[in-house]
């Protein structure tokens, strides 16, 4: 079987690293970069592999075309990576937009549209309850420090203040609202709110919270509820723990958890899937 062409999209970190990995995986082939600063990409990779307009993408022949740029990227050309190859949108925040969600899904008629579980664990099982209709509440924690979140408007003001040793929470509230407050660290959330597609983005619950005294790590905290039985309510409760260092929106499992997702992602037909 030929190897599986790759289109990166984003050189920054993961990008990178995603890239050099590729190179190195005997099952996949780099079949483009594109970065929004061209002269990043020339400095590491030949000419072969630098994609300077993603308007002509399809010149490299992509199986999948990886986003791990911004969630513009998807609104602007997701619809036309989807006509070219299997798209992998490495930020789903993007689709807390009714609009870019709906395009999406319509342009995921002839192929794959695939979001990456990252640190969402538990994706199967939520997925199987939505279907049955017995998912109750879902709510995502995300716990950081304050270096560690990019965050925009009331929120980036709100994390700014923070001068004491004391957590402090953010935000409580609808994923929806969420994202376009904090589109590059609540991915995870953003994957929840479409693995739990009876409750949706309006539905699953997001909480942000600042602790000054977390210097090593990022913790994500999932809780699920089920239906009530004989007066006894279904719950489980998952921590993750992500080694991350200081000012690092990304923690350092999430790379290897990623090029994870880039190599299961394919070949599932059209729709949606997880990966």
């Amino acid at each position: 079987m030929a190897p599986k062409r790759i289109g990166i999209v984003g050189y920054g970190h993961l990008g990178k690293y995603l890239a050099e990995k590729v190179k190195e995986s005997p099952d996949l082939e780099l079949a483009f970069v594109w970065n929004r600063t061209t002269s990043l990409v020339e400095n590491d990779l030949e000419d072969k592999y630098i994609c300077r307009d993603l308007e002509n993408c399809s010149m490299f022949s992509p199986d999948l075309i990886v986003e791990v740029a911004h969630p513009a990227i998807s609104k602007k050309f997701g619809p036309m990576f989807l006509e070219v190859a299997d798209y992998l949108i490495g930020s789903p925040t993007a689709l807390a937009s009714q609009e870019v969600e709906t395009s999406l899904r319509d342009a995921a008629a002839m192929q794959g549209l695939y979001i990456p579980a990252g640190a969402f664990w538990g994706t199967e099982d939520i997925m199987k309850m939505a279907d049955e209709g017995t998912l109750k509440d879902l709510k995502v924690t995300m716990i950081k420090h304050p270096s560690c979140f990019k965050l925009q408007g009331e929120l980036y003001s709100k994390n700014e203040q923070i001068c004491e040793e004391t957590a402090v929470t953010l935000y409580e509230g609808s994923v929806r609202t969420l994202c376009p407050l904090a589109p590059n660290n609540v991915n995870t959330m953003a994957a929840a709110a479409m693995a739990a597609h009876n409750l949706g983005f309006d539905g699953v619950q997001g909480c942000l919270i600042a602790d000054p005294q977390l210097r090593e790590w990022h913790i994500v905290e999932i809780e699920v509820t089920g239906p009530e039985i004989a007066g006894r309510k279904f719950s489980v409760k998952t921590t993750r723990q992500n080694p991350a260092n200081l000012r690092a929106v990304t923690g350092t499992a999430t790379y290897a958890s990623f090029l994870s997702s880039v190599k299961r992602a394919g070949g599932k037909g059209p729709g949606v899937h997880f990966c």
